[in-house]
């Protein structure tokens, strides 16, 4: 799900030499502040590095992506790229402190640094990546936002809404894309929204609402939830687009490089078929690029203040994107979604990581 969050706005006082002209910082735009990194001149590298873990924001609600269960566990695909991160860095999947934060949670957050970065189905915008401040990282899962209903309902496409109610997530693009739809559509309906997820789905689940919108993967998860989830059906529509994936705060490169390379290293590695099973063999590989990306050859890790062997470690620890992709979402698990776009460039998807060189 998807939050729009308004922080109150504060100015950034550069401080330039005597012998250069003062700049006057832009003014950010009415009602929104970009978040800013901590005044010490430490990347969050160096703080997590010392620290010996990574506190990791994640959703803690949604199965497939990132759930607790009784037992404390944590699964998902955003959870295994908190342990990607954290096998980098320590290679030790585990070092991972979990923080379960909500839609109005999740930045403030981050911008006052309680977490180091989120992995928590949060879509890349413009202005989340300019005015808000936050560095996305690459995509992890592409979605849409869809509309789900009960099977029984007779509602077929956005039309049948007319004069019915929805429940939606407020202050969201979800909310916000629902008006752009229905409003394109011609189509009067009551949108009943709530501060929550969890509030949103069970009012739906009680029948309060006649349909519920959100991402079209969390509705699938969801629904996995509900008492009778055969009763209940996604609409053949697509309202928006929602690129997913982890999230750092602007202003730290040193720290965005390394969650931005290993998130790539889980594409890369898939790419060039290094699995959890073969990637002590493929050390042994004579092709220059693997051994660069295993750090058999080259300094690839040190130039981003990790080591040579980071991508070994997050491939050997957790796995490549398929493999993560298909214990969490795909053909192992209960979800069997199939992968589309979220596939290999070379298979007609849209994963495509650049050169490790």
């Amino acid at each position: 799900m998807i939050r729009w969050k308004s922080i109150l706005v504060t100015t950034l006082l550069m401080v330039l030499p005597l012998t250069a002209c003062e700049t006057p910082a832009p003014t950010p735009p009415a009602n929104s502040q970009a978040p800013s990194s901590p005044a010490a001149t430490t990347s969050r590298l160096e703080t997590v590095k010392s620290r010996g873990k990574l506190i990791c924001g994640v959703d803690g609600g949604i199965p497939g992506f990132s759930y607790v269960d009784q037992d404390g566990k944590y699964s998902g695909i955003d959870v295994d790229v908190c342990r990607a991160v954290a096998a980098a860095l320590f290679n030790d999947p585990n070092a991972v402190e979990y923080r379960n934060l909500d839609s109005t949670e999740r930045f403030t957050a981050l911008s006052s640094g309680e977490v180091d970065m989120l992995a928590r189905n949060t879509t890349w915008t413009i202005s989340r990546d300019t005015s808000v401040g936050l560095e996305f990282a690459p995509t992890t899962f592409y979605d849409g936002q869809g509309m789900m209903v009960r099977a029984d309902s007779g509602i077929k496409t956005l039309k049948d809404l007319q004069g019915k109610s929805v429940c939606v997530e407020s202050g969201t693009t979800s909310e916000l894309n629902l008006t752009d739809n229905l409003r394109k559509q011609a189509v009067e309906a009551e949108t009943v929204t709530f501060q929550q997820a969890e509030p949103a789905y069970a009012a739906y689940a009680e029948g309060r609402c006649d349909g519920i919108t959100s991402d079209k993967s969390q509705l699938v998860a969801r629904r996995s939830n509900l008492p009778n989830p055969e009763e209940h059906i996604l609409l053949e529509v697509t309202m928006s687009k929602e690129p997913l994936g982890p999230v750092t705060i602007n202003n730290d490169s040193a720290w965005f490089d390394a969650v931005k390379w290993v998130t790539y290293a889980l594409i890369e590695g898939e790419e060039l078929g290094i699995t959890q099973a073969n990637v002590d063999e493929m050390k042994t590989s004579t092709d220059p690029t693997i051994k660069r990306f295993l750090g058999i050859e080259g300094d690839l890790g040190k130039g981003m203040g990790l080591s040579n062997d980071f991508a070994y470690n997050v491939i050997k620890q957790v796995g490549n994107y398929g493999e993560v992709y298909d214990r969490n979402l795909g053909e192992k698990s209960q979800f069997k979604l199939p992968r589309g776009q979220n596939d290999l460039w070379t298979n007609g998807g849209l994963l495509y990581s650049p050169p490790f060189r």
